[in-house]
């Protein structure tokens, strides 16, 4: 973590990581950067061309690059996850949870990202995953719950798209439309 968010500590997010994981059926290893919204917003700019401040990016790994860098016997990279601290501090003052529950929000919302699961394309499949995994995990709302439930905050942080290219934001997409 490069960016400290109170009641988080590196060990329990590699612990939440694990679990999280494991909830999803994610094969693989997942590095996580928690950074600045400078830092987000320029890996938003890199890999998407969108110069927007976000929540996350999700990252799925080049399977064939992986697998020749991959020891044998150790578990392939599956991606890679990258969260704003600032927003995410933000967007928990605003919905009355920790900002410690906010990352493992975005994160579990990577996760599935990772794991193959795209809430613009599959009539609602990873908001129900989201949903059960959310509860199994003891987390508060996921983030398409909240779309879904119009209790938005009309930020730019709403939606994850996961995208053809190597980067996946919750920032929307083109024309892609809020739910409501």
């Amino acid at each position: 973590m490069q960016k400290p968010v109170t009641g988080l500590s590196k060990a329990g997010l590699e612990r939440f990581l694990l679990c999280a994981r494991r909830a999803a059926g994610l094969k693989g290893t997942v590095n996580l950067l928690v950074t600045s919204s400078a830092e987000v917003r320029l890996l938003n700019r890199q890999f998407r061309g969108k110069n927007k401040e976000t929540d996350v990016l999700s990252f799925p790994a080049d399977s064939q690059r992986t697998i020749s860098m991959t020891a044998p016997g150790a578990l392939r990279l599956a991606g890679e996850i990258a969260i704003s601290a600032e927003v995410a501090k933000q967007s928990a003052a605003l919905r009355g949870h920790s900002a410690a529950d906010e990352v493992k929000i975005l994160a579990l919302h990577g996760i599935l990202h990772l794991a193959g699961f795209d809430h613009e394309r599959d009539n609602g499949q990873m908001e129900r995953r989201e949903r059960r995994l959310r509860t199994a995990l003891r987390l508060p709302a996921g983030l398409i719950e909240r779309n879904t439930s119009g209790s938005n905050t009309g930020s730019d942080t709403g939606l994850k798209t996961r995208l053809p290219t190597r980067a996946s934001s919750s920032t929307q997409r083109g024309k892609a439309r809020r739910k409501s």
